[in-house]
């Protein structure tokens, strides 16, 4: 009987990431639809860039070679397993099809959040109930944390095309909301893993609860502290910065002078990290079990010995790193076109 619940349970972890993933589909597709239409009436240059129709066989190269290298990487260092090689493959082909500049999203989130899953490891160990050396990533944490990403790249490349382009909602208004999109999806997801990675062992106090502000045990799900919002912007600065110099490099410099001013991405990529680690701390401490066992490890579900800290049992850590990714994806945009603005 209890092998039966635990294979249920198992199975529920498995199929509510899979269906808000298909759920977020018609989401994204919904806002593109809007997106469309808004810059029907508006100037958009975007399927002006002639040069960019072509993919060249360097750029399906480079969509081949450069997702085997990180996946090698990953396998090397035990950050990913097969599943998530496999499904890791697909991603970085898309990525690196539509822009390097997506690419470079990927790139930093994939290895700074590896580096930070790994710091200080053996005091992880002692908090965690399920804690695995080396925090491989399954084709479920894959999908959770690159599937929205992964579905806008596909939108840019049936919207506008492949190439690097320009942050510029005035002259290329789609391609800059699915591009602020991904970065968004990428620096969410980069600053919750630096806030729940590093900020958990970093600080002598314990959390507090984002919906009470009273003090919770190290671990738990909607727990936050300074240092680990601190911690959850750095992980977005670091992707916007990565995005913002790979624009610098590619993008053709008469095309760049036309533009609008890039810095601002590295300050957007900052904001993503911040609400991303915000809305998953939300999320967490509402919508996801934490419990304290009689090892005073934090778990995530109830059970014998087990001592309710906050949350019901509706969604996993993979849902919810999943829902914080969609959120942000399809709300930075209009954070980013107001800052443009202003």
């Amino acid at each position: 009987m209890f092998s039966l619940t635990k294979k249920e349970d198992q199975r529920s972890h498995v199929l509510m990431p899979v269906f808000l993933s298909a759920c977020a589909i018609p989401v994204s597709m919904l806002f593109w639809t809007v997106n469309v239409v808004y810059s029907t009436f508006h100037k958009d240059t975007d399927n002006h860039f002639e040069e960019h129709l072509v993919i060249s066989p360097w750029r399906w190269l480079s969509a081949v070679v450069i997702p085997l290298l990180m996946a090698f990487w990953g396998l090397k260092k035990k950050s990913l397993d097969i599943t998530g090689v496999i499904l890791g493959l697909f991603m970085g082909f898309s990525l690196t099809l539509t822009s390097f500049a997506h690419l470079a999203c990927l790139f930093t989130f994939f290895v700074s959040s590896s580096k930070a899953t790994k710091f200080r490891s053996h005091k992880k160990r002692k908090l965690e109930a399920d804690f695995k050396e080396g925090g491989q990533r399954n084709w479920i944490q894959v999908l959770c944390n690159g599937g929205m990403a992964t579905q806008l790249a596909i939108l840019y490349l049936l919207d506008v095309g492949c190439g690097e382009r320009p942050i510029d909602f005035d002259k290329n208004y789609r391609s800059s909301w699915l591009s602020i999109g991904i970065l968004g999806a990428f620096a969410c997801c980069n600053g919750d893993t630096w806030a729940s990675e590093i900020g958990t062992v970093v600080g002598s106090h314990d959390p507090f609860l984002i919906t009470s502000r009273k003090r919770v045990p190290r671990g738990t799900n909607g727990g936050i502290s300074w240092v680990g919002l601190l911690v959850s912007a750095l992980g977005g600065l670091l992707v916007g910065l990565f995005h913002y110099l790979t624009i610098l490099y590619t993008v053709d410099t008469a095309i760049l002078q036309l533009a609008a001013p890039q810095w601002p991405v590295i300050i957007v990529g900052g904001i993503g990290g911040l609400l991303g680690s915000i809305i998953d701390s939300i999320l967490g401490a509402t919508l996801q079990y934490s419990g304290i066992n009689e090892n005073g490890m934090v778990v995530e579900r109830p059970g014998k010995g087990v001592k309710y800290i906050c949350g019901r049992q509706i969604l996993d850590n993979h849902s919810v790193n999943l829902l914080s990714s969609v959120a942000v994806a399809l709300t930075l945009p209009r954070i980013a076109n107001l800052i443009w603005s202003l």
